[in-house]
């Protein structure tokens, strides 16, 4: 496509062979939705049928809430969220003088640059269920096995977000110090940290929403917490008590999530 400017010269808005790339990938993304479809029995009209089946659960089921089990959801939920306070402060303590290992702007030794940002990858490969089935047979059921999976894996989130933002900060004032000499530590103080230490904080905050989530998931396999709770309940089909069991977790959540986004624009 091609439009005529004043000077008589022709502009080219899309590059030759655009269209034909553009219709290659269509095709493609397509049949990977039409593949995965026939591959897991995905059904639409089967989906859609369900939501009537679901709100009557919702309806005969749930409602109305077991309020006498407020003071115990409660509870497990603070327990829930010290697991996820504690695992989330202790990734911040563990990933913060890793993540420059993981960051080619201070480790300039290729070999452990690469070394690292392969194990740090190779650890957020397990997912966080499988990291917790691991704890749980080394130390047993428990809030401990939680903490520990959730801090593994947390810092090893932290180390590649951070260690990101670290490569793209302004290289002015690194630049500035080495040129007077600096050394490492003195770069890492005056040239990064200042630039750094919002951005972390943030993803610290944003950590512990995640993980605040994953506490709950991670109780259905022995982490401790409200998921315990959760599946105890939903064995005893007693849906009430679930339904109280959601409501907390929803108020407590959504206050939670409020606060950490807040903060977290005012920092950034």
């Amino acid at each position: 496509m091609e439009i005529q400017s004043n000077n008589s010269n022709r502009v080219t808005l899309f590059k030759k062979g655009f269209f034909l790339k553009f219709v290659i990938i269509v095709i493609l993304v397509a049949g990977l939705y039409l593949y995965s479809v026939r591959q897991t029995n995905a059904s639409l009209p089967r989906m859609f049928a369900s939501f009537p089946l679901f709100f009557r659960m919702l309806r005969e089921d749930f409602w109305p809430p077991d309020f006498a089990y407020f003071s115990t959801a409660l509870n497990q939920l603070i327990e829930t969220f010290n697991i996820a306070l504690i695992s989330t402060t202790l990734a911040a303590l563990l990933a913060f003088p890793l993540l420059f290992l993981s960051s080619s702007t201070v480790n300039r030794h290729p070999l452990s640059y690469r070394s690292f940002r392969f194990i740090m990858t190779v650890i957020r490969s397990v997912p966080n269920i499988i990291m917790v089935v691991l704890m749980v047979a080394v130390v047993g059921l428990g809030s401990v096995s939680g903490i520990l999976a959730l801090t593994i894996y947390s810092a090893a989130v932290l180390i590649k977000l951070t260690s990101e933002s670290v490569e793209t900060i302004d290289g002015r004032p690194i630049l500035a110090i080495k040129a007077i000499g600096g050394n490492t530590p003195q770069v890492i103080r005056y040239g990064i940290l200042p630039q750094l230490m919002p951005l972390y904080l943030s993803h610290i905050l944003y950590m512990l929403e995640i993980n605040l989530k994953a506490s709950v998931v991670l109780g259905f396999v022995g982490a401790g917490g409200i998921g315990q709770l959760i599946r105890r309940q939903m064995s005893l089909f007693r849906y009430d008590r679930l339904g109280m069991i959601i409501f907390v977790l929803f108020i407590v959540i959504s206050i939670i999530d409020y606060i950490s986004q807040t903060v977290r624009s005012r920092l950034v």
